[in-house]
């Protein structure tokens, strides 16, 4: 009898139950991020290792894959090409590669800014004076390629005074350990690693232009509108993470152990890494930046160098040619909008209403 009414059960009512779960239309969204070792990076992948990412994912029944990949330009160009829905980059690899792209991005979160974590070194020299003449190696058309730009500048000199030759960030070292490699821009933890090499001198590195390499956590921006629990989640996810590794409790030291052995490094060689970058621990310090008028200066500096460079493309007719968006005001044309610096998923952090 039981088995019968079991069956009668399932029969009448409880099978399509049972069966809802997986029909498509009642399947959770799925979202993509990539992320690429770096030291302001590292916390996202803990958030996903710990389950922290799975936790906030869950509160707004969606799911998130945090994606490594090897290569940072490649994380970019992937994501740039739909392989994702958002990337960790740059500032201004966010204006040169999706937003010149005709791709319409939003940095929903600014993580830091390098306060040293870039740099360029140089092989039996200790001026940087003495990189003129050189061949310099880097990744070419990268926050590295600004570094040397502006650095360049403040020794009275230009890039003609140097030879770039493109190296991708997964072989620097290996490149710089031999003996025809005499100077390289890079940044950590491969910077950490070239200055360990012998006879080797970080002559100028990005706590010389503070606040002009910004670290984001990028989406699109069509993707964002239509699902806001993407960034409430990401957001969420983010500022847990910056409040378990701030500070030198037993707990923060676990999770920044943790960080630093999935970057190759040891607490004591994070921490250092940690020191030259400007970590915006709270996201009252992160709108702080977002909202500081120079932010917008910063970007038509940046625009400038790409635009010099090729990198707004060949149709740009000038370095103002994508629109960039602050709170403070547009940068370049408000016709042709592609990167937007948006204060609310941070916002809504600070006002605990994630």
């Amino acid at each position: 009898m039981k088995k019968t009414s079991l069956r009668k059960w399932l029969c009448a009512g409880l099978l399509p139950l049972l069966l809802l779960g997986s029909d498509p239309a009642f399947a959770k969204e799925k979202f993509k991020i990539a992320w690429t070792i770096y030291a302001g990076w590292m916390p996202w992948d803990y958030a996903a290792q710990s389950g922290i990412i799975k936790k906030w994912a869950d509160k707004y029944d969606i799911e998130i894959d945090v994606v490594q990949v090897n290569d940072y330009v490649e994380s970019i160009n992937q994501d740039t090409a739909g392989g994702f829905d958002g990337c960790v980059m740059t500032n201004m690899d966010a204006l040169t590669i999706p937003a010149a792209g005709g791709v319409d991005s939003t940095a929903m979160i600014i993580g830091d800014y390098s306060n040293g974590n870039d740099g360029i070194v140089l092989k039996g020299k200790s001026s940087l004076k003495d990189i003129k003449g050189q061949s310099v190696n880097l990744v070419e058309l990268s926050v590295s390629h600004y570094l040397l730009a502006r650095a360049l500048e403040t020794a009275g000199m230009t890039e003609k005074d140097v030879k770039t030759v493109n190296t991708s960030d997964a072989d620097i070292v290996s490149a710089y350990t031999t003996k025809d490699v005499t100077a390289a821009v890079t940044w950590n933890p491969l910077l950490s690693e070239i200055t360990k090499q012998p006879d080797s001198h970080l002559v100028f590195d990005s706590s010389k232009i503070p606040g002009e390499i910004l670290d984001l956590m990028v989406v699109k921006t069509d993707k964002l509108k239509a699902h806001p629990e993407l960034g409430k989640a990401l957001a969420g996810a983010w500022y847990e993470v910056m409040k378990t590794m701030y500070g030198n409790d037993a707990k923060a030291k676990e999770a920044r152990t943790s960080m630093a052995k999935a970057s190759g490094t040891d607490l004591a060689g994070y921490d250092a890494q940690l020191n030259a970058t400007k970590m915006f621990y709270s996201p009252e310090d992160a709108l702080s930046q977002v909202q500081d008028p120079n932010l917008k200066l910063t970007m038509q500096l940046v625009a400038e160098f790409s635009y010099q460079h090729g990198l707004l493309g060949d149709s740009a007719p000038g370095p103002d040619f994508v629109g960039v968006e602050t709170p403070s005001g547009v940068y370049g044309d408000k016709n042709n909008i592609k990167l937007r610096f948006d204060p609310t998923f941070m916002q809504l952090a600070a006002d605990n209403k994630l």
